[in-house]
């Protein structure tokens, strides 16, 4: 049984492991990546892998509208960096402002997760060529 997780983290995964590789993101596949994700985590586990609301992408143009509204300023530029949340830690009373964490996922889930990126990465390395 797979866990939810923010959409906001799973993005924030996307960013920083596609940033590693040296491989082109922006907010439109970023949206793409989620959506596929997804898919397949219905397949495997039966239920979403996103705790936010998903929505039809061909109809509103992004599949998470709280990731959507974090990178639309961005628009077809590339994602260097995950998008920034406010954070009060336990026992502080100053808030931080920091990037959106990578979730913690299981050993099927990063094969899913994995499964999507390198397809992404060969499409991409496809359409450049």
């Amino acid at each position: 049984m797979g866990n939810n997780y923010s959409a906001q983290n799973v993005a924030a995964y996307f960013i920083y492991e596609l940033n590693e590789k040296g491989a082109f993101i922006n907010s439109v596949s970023l949206q793409h990546l989620l959506a596929e994700v997804d898919q397949l985590w219905y397949k495997v586990f039966g239920h979403s892998a996103y705790k936010e609301e998903t929505t039809s992408f061909s109809e509103n143009g992004y599949f998470v509208k709280d990731v959507y509204e974090a990178y639309k300023e961005f628009e077809d530029q590339h994602l260097a960096l995950p998008a920034k949340e406010w954070h009060l830690e336990y026992g502080q009373f100053q808030l931080v402002h920091r990037t959106y964490g990578v979730p913690a996922f299981t050993t099927k889930e990063l094969l899913i997760v994995n499964s999507v990126m390198n397809k992404y990465r060969k499409f991409i390395l496809n359409k450049a060529s």
